[in-house]
């Protein structure tokens, strides 16, 4: 696995711990008002890096077609389908 390849999957994964953890802290229910609003902020910051990690993904993703001739061909995968 390239270099890249793993620094994407460490900063998804790192992010969404983060995310995890931001999570954790508001269900607790003992951090202030400010804090709480701080965490929160922190935690759809994360969100974030995590949506646009997974978006990235799933435009890297192609499916295999067979064509009625027997041909291949490569088409976007769409998760709707």
């Amino acid at each position: 696995m390239s270099a890249k390849k793993t620094e994407e999957t460490v900063s998804f994964e790192k992010s969404l711990e983060q995310l995890e953890g931001a999570v954790k802290k508001l269900e607790s229910g003992t951090l202030t008002l400010d804090d709480s609003l701080k965490m929160y902020e922190e935690g759809v910051a994360w969100a974030r890096k995590c949506e646009s990690a997974l978006t990235a993904a799933q435009g890297k993703i192609e499916k295999l077609i067979q064509k009625e001739d027997g041909q291949l061909s490569r088409e976007p995968f769409n998760v709707e389908e």
